[in-house]
């Protein structure tokens, strides 16, 4: 067995009940804020977990591209595996990990449909070329070659030389209205701090978890 190298130490501040809002979503904001300050690299780049109907799983990483009192909204394919998954079962989980900050935030929840008006402001915010791209692609489907999608690609410029280009009704965003929500502060000692808000009724309940 190969050798590694030993884990790193953490010392982060500490993360205290008294100090987090009472609001998860509140909290997750500043948070964000703070890791945006901190020049966090990509931020916005979060783990998102789907599973089909019998329990197999699958991640990858996503954009957050919109958080307020509702949940944590994310676009995409609606055709594409990780939409297939979440047609057949809407419960999804995210993981942002700041290690500027030594923090991760843990989300888990419903997953919803945003609606036509959210996902055609959010397109029609996107540089052309990311517009031509979400028609150019068919996501997640096999492929002949690189050259047949570049091909799709220019033939889609030829199509809206003016960059006036809707959106896919094949293409919109997601909501994970979350039910749970953990965040964790690195400490030394790897004592690190879990605080765990979970929904009840109209509020939600803050819970330590060991580390």
């Amino acid at each position: 067995m190969s050798s590694h190298p030993s884990p790193r130490e953490y010392d982060g501040l500490a993360l205290r009940e008294s100090d987090v809002d009472p609001d998860p979503i509140r909290q997750f904001s500043k948070w964000f804020e703070e890791a945006m300050a901190a020049g966090a690299i990509e931020p916005h780049s979060m783990a998102l977990a789907t599973s089909t109907l019998d329990g197999r799983p699958s991640v990858r990483i996503v954009l957050l591209r919109g958080c307020d009192e509702r949940g944590f909204a994310f676009f995409t394919n609606y055709e594409s595996r990780k939409a297939i998954e979440l047609e057949a079962n809407p419960r999804a989980a995210l993981v942002l990990h700041w290690h500027e900050l030594e923090r991760q935030v843990r989300i888990e929840g419903r997953v919803e449909r945003v609606s036509a008006a959210e996902s055609d402001a959010y397109f029609q915010s996107r540089p052309v070329g990311s517009r031509l791209g979400a028609w150019a692609s068919r996501q997640s489907e096999v492929i002949a070659s690189r050259e047949s999608l570049e091909a799709r690609y220019e033939e889609l410029q030829s199509r809206y030389p003016d960059g006036e280009v809707p959106r896919p009704e094949n293409w919109g965003g997601y909501l994970v209205v979350p039910d749970v929500m953990e965040f964790w502060q690195g400490r030394p000692n790897r004592l690190h701090d879990r605080l765990l808000f979970s929904r009840r009724g109209t509020g939600w309940v803050i819970e330590r978890l060991a580390p």
